[in-house]
């Protein structure tokens, strides 16, 4: 059983390779939710969401979130009666959002909203959002504090941005199985999603971090990063905000009191040399997922380095001997 912490498009696409490579029910996933939005009176889940299409099939590849093949005829009747279309929903999209709204207007939780619409779209991997709670990415900026996606989708994350925080955070709990899944799991991994604000928020939520800390299985983070920048997003901008430098390096040290091993692209070949130095163990590969067979690639890879049993590419570019610096054996 692997349990992945993701949100985000690189996590999305990560998904997509594991579901490729091991079987969809043995897979369960702890999703960021500090993106969640109430759009036209809508509760709007866009991580649960992107991570619910790519396991039942229906992403839109071409844009990276929404449904393959959507329509937009509400979005474009909504902005003729003048109401705001900046957040673009597409119709099937929208009835998703509909769902979910009316089970949660009749007193469901999130985690049982999102596993009845799992069941209805066939997805048999296991999507439980990081709390049921209200948590909310705020971003501050020189206009002012800005949800998470005001900021990046919105006004294109052109602000600058002077830090971040997780309105709610403090006061949530983790939702049913977050803890278990993260201290049960053969392996954790950390998709390469955005670290302050897809997995940032995850980590905010008390009790996930110390679960990680006595995690059994060994926990491998994915780096979003190559070389001084983002792959995609303003990632390198918000690392910046929360005094984390944008590399490879700031990855890890955003992980580090829990991490085992860092997947890194070859491209960061030289900057891994320096933090085996320090004493983490870092894998080079390829990390950009142009294609079904890089997502595939990439997650195969990623399971070798977590299985029980080291793998020949791990024992040659890494000391096998290698113990946590945040985690006793």
């Amino acid at each position: 059983m692997i349990c992945v912490l993701t949100g985000g498009t690189g996590g999305a696409k990560f998904v997509d390779g594991l579901r490729q490579v091991m079987p969809s029910e043995e897979i369960t996933l702890v999703v960021n939710t500090g993106d969640d939005l109430l759009w036209w009176g809508l509760y709007v889940s866009p991580d649960i969401d992107s991570i619910t299409y790519v396991l039942s099939g229906m992403l839109s590849r071409e844009r990276g979130w929404g449904v393959k093949g959507d329509t937009f005829l509400c979005l474009q009747a909504m902005g003729q009666l003048g109401e705001p279309t900046w957040f673009h929903t597409g119709d099937r999209d929208l009835a998703v959002h509909l769902l979910r709204s009316r089970l949660l207007a009749e007193g469901r939780t999130l985690s049982e909203a999102t596993s009845i619409v799992c069941g209805k779209l066939g997805v048999k991997a296991r999507i439980l959002p990081m709390s049921n709670s209200r948590v909310e990415t705020r971003v501050d900026t020189p206009i002012g504090e800005l949800s998470f996606e005001e900021y990046f989708v919105q006004r294109w994350y052109q602000d600058p941005v002077k830090s971040v925080r997780f309105a709610g955070a403090s006061d949530a709990e983790p939702a049913p199985g977050v803890i278990e899944a993260i201290t049960s799991a053969d392996a954790v991994l950390l998709a390469p999603s955005n670290p302050v604000t897809s997995i940032g928020p995850i980590l905010a939520v008390p009790g996930i971090r110390e679960a990680l800390l006595s995690a059994r299985g060994k926990i491998a983070a994915i780096s979003p990063i190559v070389g001084n920048s983002p792959v995609a997003g303003p990632a390198g901008i918000l690392m910046a905000a929360q005094g984390l430098p944008c590399s490879i390096a700031g990855v890890a040290q955003a992980y580090e009191d829990f991490l085992d091993i860092l997947v890194c692209d070859t491209r960061d070949a030289r900057a891994a040399d320096a933090l085996r130095k320090n004493g983490l163990r870092v894998q080079c590969t390829q990390t950009i997922m142009r294609s079904a067979e890089d997502k595939a690639a990439l997650a195969r890879e990623v399971l070798a380095l977590v299985s029980p049993a080291p793998s020949s590419a791990e024992s040659s570019t890494s000391d096998t001997s290698f113990r946590p610096l945040g985690r006793q054996p």
